[in-house]
């Protein structure tokens, strides 16, 4: 057969014109796909970043309260935690960091090494230990609700021990939370053998009423409050997808068309973290909102709506999620923010921030709080004894004002996002 130019034209317009007509949704994808080559800036949050800085001394210091619980005799040597600094997460040695907050780690020499230094509990740490227990006590339930939707966005319903311990500040989970767990809770949780012979915590049972998002629960609850022409009851109906919220940073280039992109990706179907997406083409932009949806639920499930990078890359392959996820922070600013502070990379949900604070903040951050405020306390008075820490500054409820009123607060104007780098996908990935 022969074909002239004309009529090998012809033949390709009507092939282009079968597949643009053949299935709607996946003309949806090939526009989204065309704006999505938009080079986008890496923006810095300052609000967010003082956050991660505060809260990395706060954790390291809880950390080091349960090492010194932990020891037999009560207290630790300055050389037995001197390799700790880096998981730790400081950017300090481990020995002047205890030496810097006098109201929760009392230093004495050893009795037999003159010269080492000793570390035990403050009466104020003790205290401050004691209402975390019982937060841990008097919130167990969510603990244990909030650990089986980890695992019910596992693909195997199962993780590693040794991927969930690095993740116990994040979950809220008690330091020795595995000792006991399997042993209260066996119809929800028992320990198996991985495929790679190591522990891992498995689930017992799917709990269906755990299956429902973030994003489905506040929807649900924006469609009570606005009537019968909701969004999510469109949703439930399978006319639309759900929105995720955004918050784009200020000074953001080509932001029409980052809008115009957000609001094509956003008409496209939400797919549950807790749904199977094996069927689902790994290359695609409705497996990209999937991943978007994954991400989202599982920063929704932290007690400070953040987490380090390295710990999803441990759960990657569990969460089914490309190899250069972190492509995907990057690529939606007006959902997640991606902080380099503290020499390590930190992943935040942004909606669950607002003016430097945490919309909903968990009774355990706000016991967390309390930390940084007798923490704050001991630079101001370092050097002259816990007694001059005031009796009210450590009772529930009353360390966040004094808090607010001992730490220097970041103005507005300092708060606001400014750009930092443009174009930076490559370096953010270049150590995946």
């Amino acid at each position: 057969m022969n074909f002239n130019s004309k009529n090998l034209f012809s033949a390709l317009k009507s092939q282009l014109s079968f597949l643009n007509t053949h299935n709607h949704h996946n003309s949806h994808l090939r526009q989204i796909g065309s704006i999505a080559r938009v080079r986008l800036k890496w923006v810095k949050n300052k609000s967010i970043d003082h956050i991660i800085d505060k809260e990395t001394d706060v954790k390291a210091a809880i950390l080091l309260k349960d090492a010194i619980k932990r020891s037999p005799t009560g207290f630790i040597t300055s050389r037995s935690v001197s390799d700790s600094q880096k998981l730790l997460g400081l950017t300090v040695p481990v020995l002047r960091f205890l030496r810097r907050y006098p109201t929760l780690f009392h230093e004495f020499p050893h009795s037999r090494y003159p010269n080492l230094p000793c570390f035990r509990l403050t009466d104020t740490a003790s205290l401050l230990d004691n209402q975390e227990q019982l937060i841990h006590s008097t919130y167990e339930s969510d603990m244990v609700e909030r650990l089986c939707r980890v695992l019910m966005m596992m693909k195997s319903r199962a993780l590693p021990l040794q991927s969930i311990h690095p993740l116990k500040w994040d979950l809220g989970l008690p330091d020795n939370f595995d000792k006991w767990v399997v042993e209260k809770y066996p119809d929800h949780f028992r320990v198996v053998k991985g495929s790679n012979g190591l522990p891992c915590l498995s689930l017992v049972k799917w709990c269906e009423e755990y299956a429902v998002s973030a994003l489905q629960k506040k929807s649900e609850i924006s469609s009570e409050l606005g009537g019968s022409c909701s969004e999510y009851r469109q949703f439930k109906q399978g006319q639309i997808g759900l929105a995720f919220p955004l918050s784009f940073p200020r000074g953001y280039g080509a932001q029409k068309k980052v809008k115009a992109w957000m609001e094509e990706f956003q008409k496209l179907p939400y797919i549950s973290p807790y749904e199977d997406s094996r069927g689902i083409d790994p290359k695609s932009e409705l497996m990209e909102k999937r991943i978007v949806g994954v991400l989202h639920e599982f920063l929704s499930l932290t007690i400070h709506k953040k987490t380090k990078r390295n710990y999803l890359r441990s759960m990657r392959e569990e969460l089914n999620l490309p190899h250069k996820f972190t492509r995907i922070f990057t690529r939606y600013p007006g959902i997640f923010y991606l902080s380099l502070k503290c020499k390590t990379t930190t992943v935040t949900l942004k909606e669950g921030y607002r003016s430097g604070r945490l919309v909903d903040p968990h009774p355990l951050a706000l016991a967390r709080e309390k930390f940084f405020h007798v923490m704050r306390t001991g630079l101001l008075y370092r050097g002259k004894g816990v007694n001059f820490l005031s009796p009210q500054d450590c009772l529930i409820g009353g360390a966040v004002v004094g808090m607010e009123q001992c730490d220097s607060k970041v103005g507005e104007s300092e708060m606001e996002e400014e750009v930092w780098e443009e174009a930076s996908d490559v370096e953010v990935d270049s150590d995946e």
